[in-house]
């Protein structure tokens, strides 16, 4: 029998992510997605959702660095999915300081250690020039 962890919306969100997979939910009441994961839609209070995979494919709507003493620079971004969702993330795979908005960006998991559940981070979508 599954546990509360892996019945809840979070334990959903994270067996995806465990399968390289950024999933989210959509009201099926209104058709409109959101993200993050809950037991009911945001807007219309509805219980009638359900979970649905993205694409990964999303545009840096804001974007901010952080700095922590005695750590390089961490990139905070706000990520306009496809889909039509939008999520706090970041940026790897580049200098904090050169995430900008309108990038393009793909999902990827940033996997689970001891101490820390795996999270979705985004890297720049390279052009195919």
């Amino acid at each position: 029998m599954p546990s509360l962890m892996e019945k809840s919306p979070n334990g959903v969100f994270q067996a995806h992510l465990s399968k390289g997979e950024l999933a989210y939910q959509v009201c099926l009441d209104d058709n409109q997605p959101f993200f993050y994961p809950r037991l009911v839609a945001p807007v219309t209070g509805s219980t009638h959702i359900e979970w649905r995979i993205s694409k990964g494919l999303g545009t840096v709507y804001t974007t901010t660095v952080v700095h922590y003493k005695g750590e390089p620079p961490l990139n905070v971004a706000m990520i306009d999915l496809d889909e039509g969702f939008r999520m706090m993330s970041r940026v790897d795979g580049i200098d904090a300081m050169q995430v900008k908005i309108g990038m393009r960006v793909k999902f990827k998991v940033h996997p689970a250690t001891e101490k820390q559940a795996a999270y979705p981070v985004f890297t720049p979508l390279e052009s195919a020039s």
